[in-house]
């Protein structure tokens, strides 16, 4: 049966996660997840991902680990050793826990992520090409530039000012649609011209 995927935010802050591996993948992998509570179990770790780990447990993986991350939200299989992901990822499947394989076959995905101060981007290609993600946010850092700040500051002012005016809820949804999809709108933001924008955004109450 085919995977289907679909993206989704949570707060990783509130996350319990073991990974597996103690590598440059399990220090990717667990920078994407910094603020949460991450336990590494590995052979070998690397310092930098011991500093991102809140516990490190040195030994051995066991052949069965479902005893194991039984206390877990998210398990992530990052070893060097493809056969052994793949029965961690296994077992995590087996107990009903989300996991992340380095050689796939995982219920969940690690997008490549694009970071602005009000909004985020993900992109994943499902795990069919890992090298493409990185790609399309290169491409996006060049292209969403300072206006989608702006236009967002924006929408953020007009919905508070549409929360306290507007009424029913679905007046105030088209006020916003319509603000965000006016061209002339749009042209004062590109142009840095937040006065007037606000004052034509504020016309269409």
């Amino acid at each position: 049966m085919t995977k289907h995927f679909i993206p989704i935010f949570v707060e990783s802050s509130r996350l319990k996660i073991i990974v597996f591996g103690g590598g440059n993948v399990a220090l990717r992998k667990c920078r994407y997840f910094s603020d949460g509570e991450i336990t590494v179990m590995t052979r070998e770790i690397l310092p930098e991902l011991e500093e991102i780990a809140s516990k490190v447990v040195i030994g051995d993986i066991p052949d069965d680990v479902k005893q194991l991350i039984d206390p877990f939200d998210l398990v992530i299989a990052a070893t060097n050793d493809k056969d052994l992901d793949n029965r961690i990822r296994d077992d995590a499947l087996f107990m009903g826990i989300n996991v992340n394989s380095a050689h796939g076959g995982g219920n969940f995905l690690i997008p490549s992520v694009l970071k602005r101060d009000g909004y985020y981007v993900a992109v994943s290609s499902e795990g069919k090409v890992p090298a493409f993600p990185p790609y399309i946010v290169e491409e996006l850092d060049t292209f969403l530039g300072a206006k989608y700040d702006r236009m967002l500051d924006l929408m953020v002012d007009m919905r508070k000012y549409a929360l306290e005016n507007i009424s029913p809820q679905h007046r105030r949804r088209e006020f916003l649609e319509d603000i965000i999809h006016d061209k002339e709108i749009q042209r004062l933001v590109d142009q840095g011209r937040m006065k007037e924008a606000k004052e034509a955004a504020l016309k269409k109450a």
